[in-house]
């Protein structure tokens, strides 16, 4: 579990906050419009109302000992800007911002963050699975409940041909397919095929049985 605080409650901040709080992560949500942070309040750990414009908001709401601080608020410019300034000042060990265009990002790196994405819509379910799952290489969202994966070989897996794994009954994911060392992927996979450490799954199945599989829970 990670402690996650997400500065912005549009589209994107609200669909990344509640995500991440589904995948058992600990997430703050702050917001100055006291609406959009009453309509997410029962779906995450904190929302509190702020301006996170004023100097020492984010001192005073003690978020310095939080692991990640994302700040999607690339429609006001200077409240990306001054967000990110003070994630940095109050040490929050990684930032992540979100740009509007390619100028944007580029300031925003300057000023602090590790991290800047210029997401679509819907980025923010795609975001929250990489963020919360170490183990995911790329994701990519198919719907509210279920997503196509990249992931490292489970290391019970190694070794075992997906037979012997028995992957589709014990974890209830389907292996779509197989990149390996040298970058190919393979599509038709046969059930006698000896996963590799090396390789690279694509697995496909509901959101929360994938994330229990890369958390080594199932």
């Amino acid at each position: 579990m990670k402690q996650i605080v997400v500065i912005g409650c549009g589209r994107f901040g609200s669909s990344l906050a509640i995500t991440l709080e589904k995948l058992g992560n600990e997430v703050m949500v702050i917001d100055k419009d006291e609406e959009k942070i009453n309509s997410i309040s029962n779906k995450v750990t904190h929302a509190i109302i702020a301006d996170i414009r004023l100097e020492g908001t984010m001192q005073e709401l003690g978020v310095s000992n939080f692991d990640i601080c994302i700040i999607s608020t690339s429609s006001d410019y200077e409240t990306s800007i001054i967000a990110t300034v003070e994630a940095k000042k109050v040490g929050i060990a990684k930032i992540i911002s979100k740009a509007k265009d390619d100028t944007q990002a580029m300031v925003l790196k300057r000023v602090g963050a590790d991290r800047v994405v210029v997401p679509e819509k819907d980025m923010g379910v795609r975001l929250a699975n990489n963020i919360s799952n170490s183990n995911i290489i790329d994701s990519i969202n198919l719907s509210d409940e279920y997503s196509l994966v990249e992931i490292a070989p489970i290391p019970d897996w190694i070794g075992k041909s997906i037979l012997e794994a028995d992957i589709r009954k014990k974890h209830s994911v389907n292996i779509v397919a197989i990149k390996n060392t040298n970058s190919a992927l393979e599509i038709n996979i046969s059930s006698n095929y000896k996963i590799k450490k090396s390789d690279i799954l694509l697995v496909a199945g509901k959101n929360e049985t994938i994330s229990k599989l890369v958390a080594n829970e199932v």
